[in-house]
């Protein structure tokens, strides 16, 4: 896009400025370089800014619902982005060692630390909140949580945590689907709130998210009655 803006302002200014001269004020004008050659840059290039809409709700208890799912995800999102990082820090440590013992060691290490760093706070967590953590996991890794646990650990293991976890009404299989599922995109549209109001610190997801296909889905669609004797 900045290559495209480049093209359709900056390159006519300099062909027309060599036809037509014209001086500028070099405080107010700010430089860049090309291939050794300062040009001058009259454009500002800013950040993008969502505008987002007003949320529209079915009912009250929507509403409600809706505040309940913020205050638990802004509490569980930075686990979720600790995790990402964690994970991050540990394929790119893993990747630069070649000897297999030593991966091992390394690896086994990074799981010790992150199951004593987690588990405390983890253990704080609702039900609730740990499957939006789960969820959240899924966003920021692009893996559910079974997954991350199969592969630091054993598939017997995630096997046997799943179904620990499902004792309590929570799958570690369980993905984020905001396209699918209405409570996801009600987190998504928490986290993009907060992002921007800067009460949580932005995170790349591990997949693209279009926000404003989500909201074009989820609040504009209108409601239908279904007729109960059907």
């Amino acid at each position: 896009m900045r290559l495209l803006v480049f093209i359709i302002v900056v390159i006519p200014c300099v062909v027309w400025s060599q036809t037509e001269p014209k001086k500028k004020d070099s405080t107010l004008v700010q430089y860049f370089y090309v291939g050794g050659d300062s040009l001058a840059m009259d454009a500002i290039y800013l950040d993008e800014v969502r505008i987002l809409e007003r949320l529209k709700f079915i009912d009250k208890d929507e509403r409600i619902k809706y505040l309940i799912l913020k205050r638990k995800t802004i509490k569980v999102y930075p686990y979720a982005k600790l995790a990402s990082e964690r994970l991050e820090a540990l394929n790119e440590r893993l990747e630069s060692l070649e000897n297999k013992r030593e991966r091992r060691r390394y690896s086994k290490m990074i799981q010790k630390y992150i199951e004593e760093e987690f588990s405390a706070e983890l253990k704080k967590l609702t039900k609730s909140e740990g499957q939006i953590l789960v969820k959240l996991i899924h966003r920021q890794t692009g893996k559910t949580a079974f997954e991350l646990v199969k592969e630091l650990r054993t598939g017997w293991r995630a096997f046997w945590y799943n179904n620990t976890a499902s004792l309590f009404d929570i799958s570690l299989k369980k993905e984020f689907q905001p396209i699918e599922v209405k409570e996801d995109f009600f987190i998504e549209d928490i986290l993009e709130r907060a992002f921007q109001s800067e009460q949580l610190e932005r995170q790349k997801s591990a997949f693209y998210i279009d926000y404003f296909s989500l909201t074009e889905k989820w609040i504009h669609l209108k409601a239908t009655v279904v007729n109960p004797k059907n």
